[in-house]
């Protein structure tokens, strides 16, 4: 489907939110993806997944893209496209990482840096439907200056969302927690206990997707309610 950008805006220093308009898109579920398929002057093209932040109907879709070191794709949308480029949308597509808010079971939600995209979809249908249980997110970032989205996570925290923060290299001033790596301890502890038998999602790069899962289901959690999904380089 063609598409054009709307608008591009920093997220990050190294990641930018793209709002593009998509005549005749047909809407899609909290957690889906589309493929990007962009083509040079030449006719070379290069195509990605990327994941959507938006939900529902309209034809304006909302992606957030981290650049990624040496990404071909990745590069142009966070440094180079601008309001007005083209570019093909094929989408949405996924069936399996969505959420549906008729299931009220509790929902925990794991992200690894631009892993927060998807599930920052599910955060914002469970705020405007205001159906479905009672949401948790853990979200693992280097520092504060490489969260996305960070200020919208932080309104998002109220009543029956909640928001733990996990630091790896340099937390923010006054942080009084633990800076390093997710173990199965800091898993353990900031998400629901197994016996609340919530349904898990968790995104992000491979390595920290299969660490996560792996705690979450060595801590006693049904694997079979642990919904991965995990991306490389761009």
């Amino acid at each position: 489907m063609p598409a054009r950008v709307a608008e591009a805006v920093p997220s990050t220093a190294h990641a930018r939110v793209l709002r593009l308009a998509v005549p005749g898109w047909p809407g899609n579920l909290p957690g889906q993806h589309l493929d990007v398929r962009l083509t040079a002057e030449d006719g070379y093209q290069a195509e990605r997944s990327y994941s959507i932040a938006s939900s529902g109907p309209g034809e304006l879709v909302e992606l957030a893209v981290d650049e990624v070191v040496d990404g071909e794709v990745s590069h142009y949308l966070v440094r180079v496209v601008e309001p007005g480029d083209a570019m093909e949308v094929k989408g949405p597509l996924g069936a399996y990482f969505v959420w549906d808010a008729g299931d009220p079971s509790p929902v925990q939600l794991v992200a690894g840096g631009s892993g927060i995209v998807p599930l920052l979809a599910m955060l914002r249908a469970r705020v405007a439907g205001g159906v479905g249980g009672p949401f948790r997110l853990l979200y693992s970032v280097r520092s504060a200056a490489d969260a996305m989205y960070r200020d919208e996570i932080d309104a998002l925290a109220s009543g029956d969302i909640e928001v733990t923060w996990a630091y790896t290299r340099a937390a923010p001033d006054g942080w009084g927690g633990r800076v390093g790596r997710l173990g199965p301890t800091e898993v353990a502890a900031a998400t629901w206990p197994p016996d609340q038998k919530p349904l898990t999602y968790v995104c992000g790069p491979t390595g920290f997707v299969e660490a996560a899962a792996d705690a979450l289901v060595a801590a006693g959690h049904d694997p079979l309610r642990v919904r991965t999904e995990r991306f490389g380089g761009r």
